[in-house]
């Protein structure tokens, strides 16, 4: 009998260690599937976020295409712009469909959304000093002939007509800058030879190059001509941004890059303008006004890899 007790005593001990076992097997478990839970909930709490934010930018690239497809330009070279832009942001609406549920390119796409909103105010400011240099020179134009078809005194006839001459010398006498050309350099053997390349990363100046034209009615005299660039981030590029190197142009003003003082002959003066920048390059498109005079007589841009 002492025997069968002790057998018993020690069945119900190993019955004790089994249920001990199971309990703490059942606790690890449920410990794994919470862990898991709390995982799986996490990932589909984060995937929708980068939906939400995929719908976000997706939004305001729809908006900043209206807003695109409202600006118009006379002027070829900023109508083409504005044309590549809209391409770009019709292929960015394409990638957020695509990439819905990838955070990383969300964010890239986010990052281009608000640059090329900034370059579009940019544009606006541009196509607004435009449209009001070109409306001055029609209204003065048809003051000119309103003045000339009602005047009928030989002594005021003649005052009209030297007011609309030197309107029109005026106008006539604004410089342009032809041929311009802009390339990215880096310099060798002692800072003496330049290398062109269109890779940021190496580029230490941006070289601006064109001719002011022959005008034989301009102004003679020593000329300060500036470069202004607009970088692909929408900012200015210039050496410091404080007033000394603030340039007046078609009504506005803003930084420009570099000038270069030119004596002007009213003959053809070849310029060559090395532009730098304190915080180095970006990669993308730099859109450059070329200014003589308060009045942008030449426009050209660069892209850089």
């Amino acid at each position: 009998m002492e025997s069968n007790k002790e057998e018993k005593k020690s069945n119900n001990k190993i019955l004790w260690i089994l249920l001990l076992l199971l309990m703490g097997g059942n606790g690890a478990f449920g410990f794994l599937w919470w862990k898991e839970k709390n995982r799986a909930d996490k990932v589909v709490i984060e995937r929708q976020e980068v939906i939400i934010e995929r719908d976000n930018v997706k939004t305001d690239l729809l908006r900043l295409q209206e807003e695109y497809s409202t600006l118009e330009s006379s002027d070829k070279l900023v109508q083409a712009e504005l044309e590549t832009k809209r391409a770009e942001i019709a292929e960015l609406i394409i990638q957020a469909e695509k990439h819905k549920g990838d955070a990383y390119i969300i964010s890239k796409l986010r990052k281009e959304t608000e640059t090329l909103r900034t370059i579009m105010k940019h544009f606006v400011v541009q196509i607004d000093s435009l449209n009001t240099f070109s409306k001055t020179v029609i209204a003065e134009k048809d003051k000119v002939s309103a003045d000339l078809t009602a005047e009928k005194s030989v002594t005021t006839q003649l005052t009209k007509d030297k007011d609309a001459l030197q309107s029109t010398v005026n106008i006539g006498s604004i410089l342009k800058a032809e041929n311009p050309t802009v390339k990215g350099v880096k310099f060798k053997s002692g800072g003496t030879k330049e290398v062109e390349t269109t890779k940021a990363s190496r580029v230490e100046r941006i070289k601006v190059s064109f001719v002011i034209g022959e005008n034989k009615i301009a102004k003679k005299g020593v000329k300060p001509v500036y470069v202004r660039i607009m970088s692909p981030d929408g900012k200015e590029v210039t050496k410091s941004a404080d007033e000394g190197n603030i340039v007046k142009f078609n009504g506005s003003k803003g930084y420009y890059a570099a000038k270069q003082d030119i004596n002007y002959k009213n003959e053809e003066v070849a310029v060559d303008v090395l532009c730098g920048s304190p915080n180095g390059f970006l990669p993308g498109k730099y859109l450059i006004d070329i200014i003589c005079d308060d009045v942008i007589v030449g426009q050209t841009s660069i892209m850089l890899k």
